[in-house]
């Protein structure tokens, strides 16, 4: 086993409710955050005690994110729909309605916005017109996390009907539909060299489907005590953090998917509530994590 040495640097303590998405930001160095406050907020790892508010709506925002070809934050508004902020003028450029329901995860890619809803819809909505292009409904129970696996051309989409579904990008077949849980899947996430789909529950398990095996299950490991929510790889693809409910963020070799380090508060100081989001920046290697606790930490990590 690898040593790993973790330092604290900052806790940040801009929002006012839970946090519950992180997201990159056009330089390696930013980052987004959004919060049940419906805060936006954007911070520098360079000065990060100085956040600054892009944008602030009535109801909590799940679900982020940067578009780096247009330059625009796409931002979930729960039970109202998307918003798109220039990142230029920091105006707002554009919204849609997608529905009653809460907005768990957005992706885009190629000029079109996926959305997944807490009603077991997902929308694709065309970036330019915000036309809603397609839809498609699977499930009666919420869409909660999606990953791009741009080289296949598949989406997983994680369901609270604990299953799986991969689609093609190409026309939104159904490729396959995966049991792969016992109770909700609250995380999935592609390995960055594409080889494997990791995916983590509110049944604490971390599993690992190989994707050029047609998806089979490779690993199944007991990961945390509670749910898992967040699933994020470091910039060399060497290593993955999963944080969850029980508190805790956990550092895993990516090719053994072997336990490194465990990040707590009687360790290390960590969050006293749920953790519910990472984002691991490839600016000097920096950890960040957003809490039900309302605030957001950044770690150093060395290996």
């Amino acid at each position: 086993m690898s040593k790993v040495e973790v330092k604290k640097l900052h806790t940040l303590g801009g929002h006012n409710d839970c946090v519950y998405t992180l997201e990159k930001g056009p330089d390696e160095n930013l980052f987004f955050s959004s919060a049940g406050d419906g805060v936006v907020a954007c911070w520098d790892l360079n000065d990060p005690e100085n956040g600054r508010m892009i944008a602030k709506v009535p109801s909590s925002i799940y679900a982020l994110c940067y578009y780096e070809p247009r330059n625009v934050l796409v931002v979930g508004q729960n039970f109202e729909g998307i918003h798109l902020i220039d990142l230029e003028s920091r105006k707002e450029v554009g919204s849609i309605k997608t529905g009653l329901a809460a907005i768990f995860d957005i992706k885009v890619i190629r000029d079109r916005i996926i959305v997944a809803l807490g009603d077991g819809e997902v929308q694709v909505i065309n970036l330019t017109s915000l036309e809603l292009e397609h839809s498609f409904k699977d499930s009666e129970k919420s869409a909660r996390a999606l990953t791009i696996h741009e080289e296949l051309g598949h989406i997983s989409v994680g369901y609270s009907d604990n299953k799986i579904r991969v689609y093609a990008l190409s026309d939104w077949e159904l490729l396959h539909e995966i049991d792969a849980h016992k109770i909700s899947v609250f995380a999935v996430r592609y390995s960055p060299d594409g080889r494997y789909l990791l995916s983590g529950s509110r049944d604490a398990h971390l599993k690992i489907w190989d994707v050029f095996g047609d998806y089979d299950l490779k690993e199944s490991i007991v990961a945390h005590m509670f749910a898992i929510n967040h699933i994020d790889y470091s910039a060399d693809g060497k290593h993955f953090v999963t944080c969850s409910m029980d508190k805790s963020i956990k550092v895993w070799d990516a090719e053994a998917f072997k336990l490194l380090k465990v990040i707590d508060k009687a360790r290390h100081a960590g969050h006293g509530t749920s953790v519910n989001t990472l984002f691991w920046s490839s600016y000097n290697n920096l950890l960040v994590s957003g809490s039900d606790d309302r605030s957001i930490s950044i770690w150093d990590i060395t290996f």
